[in-house]
């Protein structure tokens, strides 16, 4: 602690379960500003990927599903998940099968730019399904 003194600096403890335990004499004020400036530089380096939801009605009209398409590939190149819902309004759940399709269209449009990270399932009166951005673009 003299010699750390001398130096002007502080005696930190490295190993403390160590025999005999085991100090360095540092600047630990210089030490602690170094350390917050690497986690600052990583989570600005870090990707956030959030979720967005395009929905749709099962009996769309080709003009909206291109409006919904640029949506979803937007979402994409910003590197964002996007969850495709379909909802199926009265007797329209009698066709599943036009809830398929559309999916199917969706995907083969946006194939380039994402891939499908859970394939299209029915919850309720909703079709769901999930597109993620490419990892090597």
């Amino acid at each position: 602690m003299d010699r750390a003194a001398e130096y002007g600096m502080d005696l930190v403890e490295v190993a403390p379960q160590a025999n005999p335990p085991v100090c360095r004499i540092m600047d630990y004020g210089k030490y602690k500003y170094e350390q917050a400036k690497k986690e600052k530089e990583a989570k600005k380096n870090q990707n956030v990927m959030n979720v967005k939801e395009v929905q749709m009605g099962v009996k769309i009209e080709d003009h909206d599903f291109n409006v919904k398409l640029k949506q979803a590939r937007r979402f994409l190149n910003d590197k964002d998940k996007v969850k495709v819902r379909i909802r199926f309004r009265g007797r329209e759940m009698m066709h599943k099968e036009l809830g398929y399709d559309l999916m199917d269209r969706l995907i083969e449009q946006t194939k380039d730019i994402g891939k499908v990270e859970s394939k299209p399932k029915m919850e309720g009166r909703n079709m769901m399904m999930f597109l993620t951005p490419e990892s090597d673009k």
